[in-house]
């Protein structure tokens, strides 16, 4: 009996002890976000609550100013400050003022209320120069790929500005940017401009457009894929950060993913898979099949990370004629190598699948593509270049029909044609690529010789 009483004894002090500890570490939860600390080092001033769910108190080593931010916008904009919280860029020590603060000369450079009569200024606007100071390898990479000439590519192209103000915009003096505001710019970007209070105009911001050129001169907009201001690596990979530009008749890349055979187990068992494996480490197994992010710029096998999209490519599969890439300029249609590429992304499919299936694949897409070429644009491009040496076309292109059907059977039908044979999307390749090719090109001979016999445009 005593040997009993005693054991109860010694098991309930064990249990008490255990419910002491459990409790110490839940207290202790907002010092383990900041990492370890040092042995007996002092936790940083605390920085407010946080509104939300869960009400907790912020404890980190992070700088006076920095602290002084959290606390404000956590009244102003809890929001911002509970993606924060959740950020590797919280867990690091890495706050507001981190990214936002500006030198006194900067053009960008201007004071909250909350920071007058300081020493700092700040600007809404972080330019990717900021972040290359913790992360050079992506930044130089992004400024090699296809994405860094998003918007730049733009500016010497006279029909599109005439597309966005004259025809789209109507040549309104008050409303005639909107079309480009709210559409062109959101996907490209733009120049960003500044006001005299050194704050972003409405006419170029805010933007989501990936190519945007800020006011240090600096390209790119790395929120596009992991936004504001979580940074999440998961949400990057997801096929949906590519969806809002790469969607639509003329890339319908989210489409021709999703009605894959890769797109369709995405959507059934996304749930299980594992999204926040580190950068190199996200690996088959973490997922049964490829997004976006897979194939195009993510760590597998012995292919390491990239943010250069281009880097695997073989094709350019959205001009008007597919080339193969051999340019090393991001402002070249033809950056990157095709030959290594087409090396690279066979070995993100191999990782996965056969080679001999991986092999025939590609022939198969090289035979579509050179099936669009020779036999579709480069007969509709001939047909186009005889009819402006003769003066038979309107130089209006949208009121003229050659020239319309000429644009959709390239920049649409065609772009879906290549594009749907590359990612596996029978539908779009054929129904809504080849099968609207030959009426189009049907129409273009019928309207050319036309014009042709007739020396008369209707």
């Amino acid at each position: 009996m005593k040997h009993s009483r005693l054991i109860i004894v010694v098991v309930s002090v064990v249990l008490m002890l255990a419910v002491a500890i459990a409790v110490g570490s839940m207290n202790r939860a907002p010092d383990a976000l900041a990492g370890n600390m040092s042995a007996g080092s002092t936790p940083a001033a605390s920085m407010g609550e946080v509104t939300g769910a869960q009400q907790i108190v912020i404890q980190r080593q992070i700088s006076e100013e920095g602290q002084k931010c959290i606390s404000c916008h956590t009244k102003e904009s809890p929001g911002i400050v509970l993606d924060w919280k959740e950020s590797r860029h919280a867990h690091a020590g890495v706050s507001c003022i981190d990214c936002h603060q500006k030198p006194q000369d900067s053009p960008m450079a201007y004071q909250c209320e909350g920071l007058k009569g300081t020493d700092t200024y700040i600007s809404v606007l972080v330019p990717p120069s900021t972040c290359e100071k913790c992360h050079p390898n992506e930044v130089d990479q992004f400024n090699h790929s296809g994405h860094y000439r998003a918007y730049k590519q733009i500016l010497p192209k006279k029909g599109l500005h005439a597309l966005m103000w004259v025809h789209e915009g109507r040549n309104s003096e008050e409303f005639g940017d909107a079309a480009r505001e709210t559409g062109c710019m959101q996907c490209h970007g733009t120049e960003i401009t500044l006001g005299p209070d050194h704050r972003p105009t409405p006419d170029n911001y805010p933007t989501s457009g990936i190519g945007s050129v800020y006011p240090d001169g600096s390209v790119g907009n790395c929120t596009v894929c992991h936004t504001r201001h979580r940074f999440s690596i998961a949400e990057a990979r997801d096929p949906n950060a590519c969806s809002t530009c790469h969607l639509g008749p003329d890339h319908p890349d989210i489409e021709i993913y999703l009605d894959s055979k890769h797109g369709q187990i995405y959507q059934s068992h996304k749930d299980e898979w594992r999204w926040d494996s580190a950068p190199d480490a996200w690996e088959p197994g973490d997922y049964r099949a490829p997004t976006c992010a897979t194939c195009h710029m993510s760590g597998i096998g012995e292919l390491s990370t990239t943010h250069n999209v281009s880097e695997r490519l073989y094709w350019n599969l959205w001009a008007k004629r597919s080339e193969v890439r051999n340019s090393p300029d991001p402002m070249s249609p033809l950056t990157g190598n095709g030959e290594e590429g087409r090396k690279k992304m066979k070995q993100v499919c191999t990782s996965c699948h056969s080679k001999t299936l991986v092999d025939n694949y590609f022939q198969q897409v090289d035979k579509a593509v050179q099936l669009y070429n020779t036999e579709y644009f480069d007969p509709a491009d001939k047909m186009l270049k005889d009819l402006k040496e003769k003066g038979l076309l309107k130089e209006n292109p949208w009121a003229d029909e050659f020239q319309k059907i000429y644009y959709h059977l390239w920049h649409h039908t065609g772009r879906r044609a290549r594009q749907g044979a590359a990612m596996g999307g029978p539908d779009w390749a054929h129904w809504h690529g080849f099968f609207e090719l030959q009426q189009m090109l049907y129409e273009l001979e019928e309207i050319y010789k036309e014009r042709i016999e007739t020396g008369v445009v209707k």
